[in-house]
C-alpha cells in the first residue's frame, strides 16, 4: 500500500473535495452517457475530439503512477483513486460507508449501465469488488488498522438488478492476526450476494512481543 504524507490542511482537503467531487461526477455521467447514447456518427466524432482535448489538458500536469493513500497533516486519510469509494475515480459508484448502531459497515448506492453483466443486472465481478471492499472496511475498523484480504468467497443467491442497492458488512470473529468478516449486497427484496472473508494483519504491522 502506497501511503503519502502530505502537508495539506483540513481547509485545503475540504476545498479539493468541493471541486474534485463534482468533476468526477461529471466524468462518471460521461461513462453512462457513452454506453447509452444513440446520437449520430458526426456528433460522436465531435465529442471524441472535445474529450481528447480535455484529456490532454488534464495530462499537462499529473502525478507519476497511481494515486495511493494520502494522509493530511491532521491525519485525515483519502483513498481518492480507489475503484469502490474513490472521490476522484469515475468508475467508483462511489460507496459512502457509514456505521450503524450495531457497528456494521453500511452503504446505500446505485449501479447503472457501466456495471452491467447479464442484461439488466450487475456483473458478478463488480459485486465481488464491492463486497471485498466493504468487508475489508469492517475488518480494518474503518481503515484505521491494516488488514489485507487473505481469502474471500461469494455466494450468489440470485441475480443482482441494476439500480439502488445496499451493502452491509461486520466482523464475525478475530483469531490472532486473522479477522473474519461477513456481509452481503441486497436490493429491495433482500440479499442477492453473500460473502465471507479472512483479512490478515501484515507482518510489518503486527505488535512485537
Amino acid at each position: 500500500m502506497r501511503f503519502i504524507n502530505e502537508t495539506t490542511s483540513d481547509e485545503e482537503y475540504d476545498r479539493q473535495r468541493a471541486y474534485f467531487g463534482p468533476f468526477t461526477d461529471a466524468v462518471r455521467d460521461l461513462l453512462d452517457a457513452t454506453i447509452r447514447t444513440e446520437v449520430d456518427e458526426q456528433t460522436i466524432r465531435t465529442a471524441q475530439a472535445t474529450i481528447e482535448a480535455v484529456t490532454a489538458t488534464l495530462r499537462s500536469r499529473q502525478i507519476d503512477g497511481a494515486y495511493g493513500v494520502r494522509v493530511t497533516e491532521a491525519g485525515r486519510s483519502r483513498s481518492w483513486g480507489n475503484p469502490v469509494v474513490g472521490l476522484r475515480n469515475p468508475i467508483a459508484p462511489p460507496l459512502i460507508i457509514t456505521r450503524d448502531a450495531d457497528d456494521r459497515c453500511v452503504a446505500e448506492f446505485e449501479l447503472g449501465a457501466a456495471y452491467e453483466g447479464p442484461p439488466g443486472h450487475v456483473h458478478g465481478g463488480m459485486s465481488a469488488l464491492v463486497l471485498d471492499h466493504i468487508l475489508g472496511e469492517a475488518a480494518s475498523g474503518g481503515m484505521t488498522k491494516p488488514n489485507f484480504t487473505g481469502t474471500i468467497s461469494c455466494r450468489y443467491v440470485r441475480a443482482t438488478p441494476l439500480g439502488p442497492l445496499r451493502a452491509e458488512a461486520y466482523i464475525d470473529r478475530v483469531d490472532g492476526v486473522k479477522t473474519f468478516a461477513r456481509g452481503f449486497i441486497a436490493d429491495a427484496e433482500g440479499p442477492t450476494v453473500e460473502a465471507e472473508g479472512v483479512f490478515i494483519t501484515p507482518a510489518w504491522a503486527r505488535e512485537v512481543s
